[in-house]
């Protein structure tokens, strides 16, 4: 779609492109909204009303805040007269900047909110006035809710408080088309197509969504799997219904004697560690002289909803690292393990410790949790009411859909995950640009049933695998503590799925001494963040004390990407080095080329390929 804004037309022209965009836009919205209600119908017809997160929670929860402002009415009282106060202020520096002079701002603009980045907002004078207001009265909304809730239980209050949040963000004047200066003059240039677009845009989105709404974040016309992203060359080397095995081709004439394999999420598809040539971490291993492996995982359907998470053990890792030992005749590696990937491959690692197996000579795991007992904002999703929701849709389906996977992750970060989409491609009416982080978000993938529901109850809810023997797998009890694997911990500063402090808890549960690092940055842009990148930079400590915070103020900071401090650490775990090592054998010749057809299943039932 061409962007809403003519190129320098000439006067006698612009009826004629205005009458060609209205045209295109009236024909894109005729055909999506037409596939927008014919997913809505299907859906009211197979009785498919789930959404994540629950509806009936965020009602609850607000409406518990109405009770907490009415119980307390001194505070609700106080934080009124605070904001007007505020207001006063606003209107006095608003009064005299008309008069020409230059007052600072009651309320500075927040450098990383990019709603209110757009000249518009401080060179005009009503524009300015009106994103100070909103955010004099969001920062006190939010302090009203934080301090009528002291009295409610912890889960209550941080659904509460969650949800108070979610209807501030929503309720930002950068969101509506009449309170935005950029939407204004982009309506103004275009004569109003922006808008018609952006409405052609929302009944794409929607018809994508079945009926529901399913953002579009990037411009999946520019990327193409194994094309400009996942192209690190290499070969399918063993596939079984669970998960392809890829190993890639050599880049160097000698590599480690021990090869490393990697254990990715399958919440969303490996190649986030295999993104654009110049992002990604598996070319930059290859180059580095290793042997890589990396499990690609099923993109799993109704067909796989009595796979257990002890099948991901079974048929992911262990047999994994069969096929990896055999093709390269080592009888030891090096693994890594990332996020939910990094909590399988722990609890392969105690596996193997009760049957006394020492194939793994290193363990490194990246934003992965081990110790539940604080998640983060993830806990406004976790309870006993919600998990029993969600498992009663997958009995219906099987699965848990990614879509409502990512609608919560969004959440999460809604001004930037959610927000900005809506002013961009709504409003503005504008594609959104090729981005290979965000094509990777959008390409979600299903939970099996099974899995998923042992994974939240006995994870996130009970939090057993702080308990020796809390949970079983595969036959065997799994005890972290009894793993001497010598681990390397990646967390990230800013993320909100693995907090970084959860995940050095975690790493005190094993039975080794693990090395910790903590990058800049979030749960995905801290860990992929290239060798010679000088962003975000990291924190180092050799020592690993109980508290966090201890740990914090003794580590050292340095800039740049951590990349190169973890590769001088896994070199001494390499083994030596050998000739480098062509994908496949005689056992396992290869059976196509990475990055296999598994990953091509996407859930998007308008994608490019698969289903």
């Amino acid at each position: 779609m061409n962007d809403p804004k003519p190129s320098s037309p000439k006067p006698g022209d612009q009826p004629d492109e205005l009458a060609r965009r209205y045209a295109e836009a009236l024909e894109r919205l005729s055909a999506g909204s037409s596939r927008a209600w014919q997913g809505w119908l299907e859906r009211q017809t197979r009785g498919d009303f789930f959404t994540l997160p629950d509806p009936a929670v965020a009602a609850k929860a607000l409406t518990s805040l109405g009770q907490q402002f009415l119980l307390h009415p001194q505070r609700a009282l106080e934080v009124q007269q605070q904001l007007w106060q505020g207001y006063t202020t606003l209107w006095q520096n608003t009064a005299r900047r008309l008069s020409g002079e230059a007052p600072s701002p009651a309320v500075a603009p927040d450098p990383r909110d990019r709603r209110f980045k757009g000249k518009g907002w401080e060179e005009n004078l009503f524009f300015d006035a009106l994103r100070q207001a909103y955010q004099l009265t969001a920062e006190q909304w939010l302090k009203g809710v934080h301090e009528v809730t002291e009295e409610l239980d912890h889960d209550e209050r941080v659904k509460v408080e969650f949800y108070a949040r979610q209807l501030m963000d929503a309720l930002a004047p950068s969101n509506f088309a009449t309170s935005n200066p950029e939407v204004i003059e982009a309506t103004v240039h275009t004569g109003g197509a922006n808008l018609l677009q952006g409405l052609a845009n929302l009944m794409e989105d929607l018809a994508r969504g079945e009926g529901l709404l399913r953002i579009k974040q990037s411009d999946s016309a520019g990327l193409e799997l194994g094309k400009n992203i996942a192209v690190t060359p290499g070969k399918v080397v063993y596939q079984n219904e669970l998960m392809q095995l890829i190993q890639y081709a050599p880049a160097t004439e000698a590599v480690d004697r021990r090869p490393l394999l990697i254990v990715p999420p399958w919440i969303n598809k490996f190649y986030i560690l295999d993104l654009t040539p110049q992002r990604s971490f598996i070319r930059w291993a290859v180059e580095q002289g290793m042997t890589v492996f990396v499990i690609s995982w099923v993109n799993p359907d109704e067909r796989y909803a009595e796979v257990a998470f002890d099948d991901y053990l079974t048929e992911g890792t262990l047999k994994a690292m069969d096929v990896v030992t055999e093709i390269t005749g080592e009888a030891s590696i090096n693994t890594i393990g990332y996020c939910i990937g990094g909590t399988l491959l722990a609890c392969t690692l105690a596996h193997q410790a009760a049957r006394g197996d020492e194939r793994v000579r290193s363990a490194t795991f990246f934003t992965t949790l081990l110790d539940f007992s604080d998640v983060g904002p993830l806990e406004v999703f976790i309870d006993e009411e919600q998990i029993r929701y969600m498992e009663q849709h997958m009995e219906q389906r099987g699965y848990l859909e990614g879509t409502h996977l990512a609608n919560a992750f969004n959440l999460l970060q809604s001004a930037d995950l959610i927000w900005s989409f809506v002013i961009n491609n709504y409003l503005l009416g504008r594609d959104p640009k090729a981005f290979d982080l965000l094509y990777w978000n959008s390409d979600s993938t299903r939970m099996p049933k099974r899995m998923q529901s042992f994974y939240l109850r006995n994870m996130y809810l009970e939090n057993r695998l702080t308990e020796p023997g809390g949970i079983s797998l595969a036959g065997e009890a799994i005890d972290l503590g009894k793993v001497r694997t010598p681990a390397f911990f990646v967390a990230t500063e800013k993320d909100h799925i693995a907090p970084w402090e959860s995940s050095f808890r975690g790493a005190h549960l094993l039975g080794s001494r693990p090395r910790f690092l903590l990058g800049g940055s979030g749960h995905i842009a801290g860990v992929i963040n290239p060798a010679d990148s000088l962003k975000y930079g990291y924190w180092s400590y050799g020592r690993l004390p109980r508290d966090p915070e201890r740990w914090l103020a003794s580590a050292t900071h340095h800039p740049g990407s951590w990349w190169p401090e973890w590769r001088d650490w896994l070199k001494r775990h390499g083994g030596g080095r050998v000739a480098a090592r062509e994908p496949g054998g005689e056992r396992f010749p290869p059976i196509e080329d990475a990055p296999g057809s598994y990953v091509q299943v996407r859930v998007d039932a308008t994608a490019r390929t698969g289903t």
